[in-house]
């Protein structure tokens, strides 16, 4: 934790505004450009990680990352899904409105924060398993086949027996590139989904609002068989400039898992503001 807090200083006085040449280190045209950047390697490292941070550039249309390859690589969506399982839910009227209610069960459950009654944005941003868990059985599977199709959601594999945990373990996959073209669809309402889940979905991500800034975003974290895989995904708007995100990133050593969840939004924020945009 100490060296992150010694490189987050060095980044907010030596990077606000600008981009240094220093962390440039190729440029591969294609269809877009693709930067890769040293800084990013250097937050992953010090913070005991592996894995790759990406950004998207809407406007200058770059991506930018410490490892392309890990960005090509598919992984479990986990509560990443939460974003599209919601869609689908306003969609096919399995959540009636943003104001919909989890009424709890009263059965203990893995966080002591899902143990009540909780409003959609709650169990959106608590990450409540068993609400979105409910949501899945009710949706059903072909339902949930043919949207996550439509929506050209990575690569979803589910059946009756899956249905409600397909996400979380099993052959589904996603890979961060995907994630961004994703959220692109999403931000620019290209999506096949009605106005109105659009603009409710849209409403329900933001993190962050204020006169500088609007973050939107979900996390997700995989427990596989004792192996740990986080994400954090989603936008950053701010004056006329909107960056995509999506880390995904595990503990160098699975054993040693200390400050791993909270790592996944530190380390993009600062990715972010090493490249001015914070």
């Amino acid at each position: 934790m100490r060296k992150l807090l010694s490189l987050l200083a060095i980044l907010f006085f030596s990077c606000k505004g600008s981009q240094t040449s220093s962390e440039k280190l190729s440029i591969e045209k294609g269809n877009v450009d693709k930067v890769q950047h040293s800084i990013f390697q250097e937050l992953i490292d010090t913070s005991n990680l592996i894995g790759s941070i990406l950004i998207y550039d809407l406007q200058n249309d770059v991506y930018h990352s410490n490892n392309f390859d890990w960005a090509e690589k598919g992984h479990l969506p986990a509560s990443t899904f939460k974003i599209t399982n919601t869609l689908i839910g306003l969609e096919t009227g399995v959540i009636a409105n943003d104001s919909m209610v989890f009424e709890w069960d009263g059965q203990d459950r893995w966080s002591s924060a899902w143990e009540t009654d909780l409003l959609l944005r709650d169990a959106f941003h608590l990450s409540c398993v068993s609400c979105y868990q409910e949501v899945a059985r009710d949706i059903g599977v072909e339902r949930m086949k043919d949207y996550t199709s439509k929506f050209n959601y990575g690569n979803i594999v589910l059946d009756e027996t899956s249905i409600d945990n397909f996400w979380l373990v099993g052959s589904s996959r996603i890979s961060q590139m995907e994630q961004i073209s994703f959220l692109k669809r999403l931000y620019q309402s290209k999506l096949p989904i009605s106005e109105r889940t659009d603009q409710i979905m849209k409403n329900l991500m933001v993190i962050k609002n204020n006169n500088h800034y609007k973050l939107s975003g979900k996390t997700g974290l995989s427990n596989e068989n004792d192996h740990y895989n986080g994400w954090f995904v989603g936008f950053l708007e701010r004056d006329e400039q909107t960056l995509f995100f999506a880390t995904n990133i595990e503990p160098k050593d699975q054993q040693i898992r200390s400050g791993f969840i909270i790592k996944r939004k530190e380390i993009t924020i600062l990715a972010l503001n090493s490249l001015g945009y914070f």
